[in-house]
């Protein structure tokens, strides 16, 4: 079938709208009619770091109404509403106990640019396009495996629920499944987008008595405050690490860094307390740390977390309730765009003006 997607046709260009082909779906697969998309900063590095073979549909965090079902689902049927998440093989020891954000194929799935028989849906002019995620959700339609594809409230606004399949679910995840704080604890936030903001509401779910934001932008950090932080910190214009250990008595319990920043990681670390955690979120380059001083001294864990350790059709339909009992209000983090603005949508993440930028693909 004829669709529309938004193209990257080579590293670092700007997204071009255009017709291309979609294959029908195959077995175990959906055929889904995309309503909504959320804008990733993985998105903008698949364009500007070519970490996903191009020519390329990206997008990986769709939301829709099931339009056809492949032989083999049974799980999924046509009208259902659904947020599209990342691929996963189904059948390896890390997918079969629960971790399929570990996945032994995972990078070969999201990044490879194929579907996971292999073969490509996405083509244009005879030519194939890659597959980003498991789905391309930047088009008027997509195909995911039925492992992929969420079913969700249709009680819920539909075009709202797609950054639930990645950076919502990463930040609240990451607390909720990884380093589940227990009650009364402490907890430091480094970074408040909008993995930064999932982790502070989820903080604030489980009842951790201190949640600190810690940003260089006051704006964030205000939101940080009416989402459940009871400590902000801009991080250019104070001592960190000082403050965050004079409020809490020697430092916190927890920390998330979605920075990928490495002296905001060094930070993280640093502001535990003695036998502290650390989860590790953001996109870290090569960095130094004092591994003495700064973790074993102390008996500190360091930990990287991926999409938040969640099993999606599991805590996406949990995060779902929250949001509608009032308790994960991550409707506030969000501004619509047009399809064919999609170019100002990722302008507007990059340069801060929106934390979670959500494009509508159709009406």
């Amino acid at each position: 079938m004829k669709i529309k997607a938004a193209i990257t046709h080579a590293q670092g260009e700007p997204f071009k709208i255009e017709e291309v082909e979609l294959a029908d779906p195959k077995s175990n697969e959906v055929l889904v009619k995309i309503v909504a998309s959320g804008v990733c900063h993985t998105d903008a590095v698949a364009r500007d770091a070519a970490i996903a073979p191009l020519p390329a549909v990206l997008g990986h965090e769709g939301s829709g109404i099931v339009e056809r079902v492949g032989e083999g689902v049974t799980t999924i049927q046509p009208g259902d509403h659904v947020v599209l998440s990342f691929a996963h093989c189904g059948h390896c020891e890390n997918c079969l106990t629960g971790h399929p954000t570990v996945c032994e194929t995972f990078n070969d799935l999201n990044f490879g640019g194929i579907n996971d028989d292999h073969t490509h849906r996405l083509s244009q002019d005879g030519k194939d396009l890659s597959t980003f995620f498991g789905q391309s959700s930047f088009g008027t339609y997509a195909i995911s495996h039925e492992r992929n594809v969420v079913k969700v409230d249709k009680d819920v606004d539909l075009a709202l629920l797609g950054p639930l399949g990645c950076g919502i679910q990463t930040g609240a995840g990451t607390v909720l499944n990884r380093i589940q704080p227990e009650f009364g604890s402490t907890i430091a936030i480094y970074g408040a987008g909008a993995v930064g903001l999932s982790a502070i509401m989820a903080a604030a779910i489980v009842g951790c008595k201190t949640i600190i934001a810690v940003d260089v932008h006051d704006s964030r950090l205000e939101l940080a405050k009416k989402l459940g932080a009871t400590h902000t910190f801009n991080g250019s214009k104070v001592d960190v690490v000082k403050e965050i250990k004079a409020i809490t008595n020697g430092g916190t319990h927890y920390a998330v860094d979605t920075t990928g920043v490495p002296p905001v990681v060094r930070q993280c670390l640093q502001a535990l307390r003695p036998l502290g955690t650390a989860a590790i979120v953001g996109v870290t380059p090569e960095m130094t740390i004092d591994v003495h001083n700064d973790l074993m001294a102390e008996g500190k864990t360091m930990m990287g977390v991926i999409e938040g350790d969640a099993v999606p059709r599991v805590f996406i339909p949990q995060l779902v309730e929250y949001y509608k009992a009032g308790k994960f209000p991550f409707d506030k983090l969000v501004k619509y765009f047009e399809f064919d603005q999609i170019n100002e949508a990722f302008e507007a993440s990059k340069n801060g003006s929106v934390i979670k930028p959500i494009l509508k693909i159709q009406q």
